[in-house]
């Protein structure tokens, strides 16, 4: 099993909830399954550009126009978007490691999505639609915030920008393990709600784990 991880969070993991329950996450899975592929993407070592006009016209006019020849500038727009798609096509595992942030994905990982999700990368599209060019079959989601959101809650953008956005190319399997209530000003069990949250990401680990060996 090829996992793809990638973390949008600034922080030092003493400091930092949700690269906590990465390390639990991934700590035992493995234990469970040593033979795990894992590619590590820190978006703040790593970071995406913001997506341009050149990048668009590389990767949508061969759509629009099957003549069309991209300019050198265009060609090097695509660099950045065609090492993380090349990375995002050899997992089967999708594992994205963020904190909310006003309600929503931090920007930089709202930037390497932007790249990511690229006709002629990731996906082919014609008038039918969207086909897939990968095969990733999950996506596990390890969130921190400092508030609680209750599921389907009008607050949390985060969780259908990620279904919405990944959807479109063929993922429905979104699994999430989620430490809220993380503001100690507002709640007196940040604590408990983190081990709770850190247990979660043990079961999912243990879940992807039992998968991957039933072949």
């Amino acid at each position: 099993m090829n996992i793809l991880h990638v973390c949008a969070n600034p922080k030092p993991i003493e400091q930092s909830v949700s690269k906590q329950l990465a390390a639990r996450f991934f700590g035992k899975l493995m234990e469970l399954n040593p033979d795990v592929e894992l590619n590590n993407v820190d978006l703040y070592q790593d970071k995406p550009p913001y997506y341009s006009n050149d990048l668009y016209r590389r990767c949508w006019m061969p759509v629009f126009d099957p003549a069309y020849e991209p300019s050198k500038a265009e060609e090097s727009a695509l660099n950045y978007a065609q090492k993380q798609a090349d990375a995002f096509k050899a997992a089967d595992v999708l594992v994205l490691t963020m904190p909310m942030w006003n309600f929503t994905v931090p920007g930089v990982m709202k930037a390497w999505m932007d790249q990511v999700l690229s006709p002629g990368l990731t996906f082919t599209v014609d008038a039918e639609g969207p086909k897939p060019l990968h095969n990733v079959t999950s996506i596990i989601l390890l969130v921190a915030s400092g508030g609680v959101y209750k599921e389907n809650d009008d607050r949390d953008a985060l969780t259908r920008q990620v279904r919405s956005a990944f959807g479109f190319i063929g993922i429905s399997d979104v699994r999430i393990a989620w430490a809220d209530g993380q503001n100690p000003l507002f709640f007196n069990d940040s604590e408990v709600r983190r081990e709770t949250a850190f247990e979660a990401a043990e079961e999912l680990a243990e879940e992807l784990a039992e998968e991957s060996a039933a072949g």
